[in-house]
């Protein structure tokens, strides 16, 4: 029998190994079988019995490759030979990991309440997550995302933030739609490059499977079959928070982040964070998951300096509020004495 198999989504020289080393390894494991590699082809030629375990072992293979984005000998000596389960490789690992990363970076649960967000994704259609920076919000909900993907609970990730400049005023950016609007949706590519391999980025992006668009571009479109996040929801308007959440699909998984420390919105003007998690707690469906400093990441230095601005914050309202009482205190005796 002569039989073709395509391999789809993966660079043939990162599965088959430097110098074929993969490849060779599993080929010597069926030595009845004529096996060659043509780019992302592979033929078979021999036995149709052994033909049939090939491509079983093989899917398996490429099913490890896809999860852990990276292939060793001795992982394919324990396809080959035993009883593989995913699931049995997800525990080894440990069972905080969501996905498998580059050159084999393992992204994971790293905190109580970033533990808690994986909890209420699994359980709930829609949640939010509230934090200050560093807490690992936006990594967290992307892991999630790219997860789903590969577990094919989902057709395709939409990311979206709103297009707001943080204090600055850039002025007119050269370029086309997507070069505006790439530099306010870095902190999304910079995830994604983590976890997944930078050809299989560009292909997924380049066929709307995974697509990142401002906060605007939502309006009139009904999001189903994806997994949705939406980024630095604290500068969405009411307005706007309210038309995204409304987007949702029958079978989507929505999670929005988000630092109300952090409001680049003109004064005055009110958060749709804010609001939307003051009228949606308790809602069946929907979970709000508060992160702290104590779930900070990034550098040891990033939560000192998160705690010496809240401290600062606080002083400032008392003496803002300490002024304001003076101020009554003082219109008021001067009313009396007019008297």
């Amino acid at each position: 029998m002569e039989k073709t198999i395509e391999i789809e989504g993966i660079n043939p020289v990162e599965l088959y190994g430097i110098n074929n080393i993969y490849l060779n390894q599993i080929k010597s494991y069926f030595p009845k079988l004529k096996i060659i590699a043509r780019g992302n082809k592979l033929s078979l030629i021999g036995d149709s019995e052994v033909m049939e375990l090939f491509e079983k072992k093989f899917q398996l293979i490429l099913n490890y490759f896809h999860k852990f984005n990276q292939l060793t000998e001795n992982a394919i000596e324990q396809i080959i030979f035993g009883d593989h389960d995913e699931n049995d490789q997800q525990k080894k690992d440990g069972s905080e990991t969501i996905v498998h990363g580059n050159g084999g970076l393992k992204v994971k649960a790293k905190t109580l309440n970033q533990r808690k967000l994986v909890q209420a994704v699994n359980k709930n259609a829609m949640v939010f997550a509230v934090g200050p920076a560093g807490t690992g919000k936006t990594y967290t909900a992307v892991a999630l995302a790219v997860r789903a993907l590969k577990e094919k609970e989902v057709k395709r990730i939409i990311l979206t933030r709103p297009a707001v400049e943080a204090g600055e005023n850039l002025g007119f950016l050269p370029g086309d739609m997507k070069e505006k609007l790439d530099p306010y949706m870095m902190p999304l590519y910079d995830a994604l490059r983590d976890m997944i391999p930078p050809e299989k980025l560009k292909e997924m992006l380049e066929y709307g499977i995974i697509e990142i668009a401002p906060l605007a571009f939502m309006r009139g479109r009904t999001l189903d079959k994806a997994f949705v996040i939406l980024d630095e929801a604290q500068n969405a308007t009411v307005m706007q928070m309210k038309m995204f959440l409304t987007r949702m699909g029958q079978t989507a998984k929505f999670v929005i982040t988000g630092d109300m420390s952090q409001v680049d919105l003109p004064y005055k003007q009110k958060s749709g964070l804010s609001y939307a998690t003051r009228i949606l707690e308790g809602v069946e469906g929907i979970e709000i998951i508060n992160l702290n400093q104590s779930d900070v990441v990034r550098h040891p230095l990033v939560k000192r300096i998160i705690d010496a601005f809240d401290k600062a914050e606080a002083e400032d309202k008392k003496t803002e509020n300490g002024g304001m009482t003076h101020y009554k205190e003082t219109i008021s005796t001067t009313r009396k004495s007019n008297k």
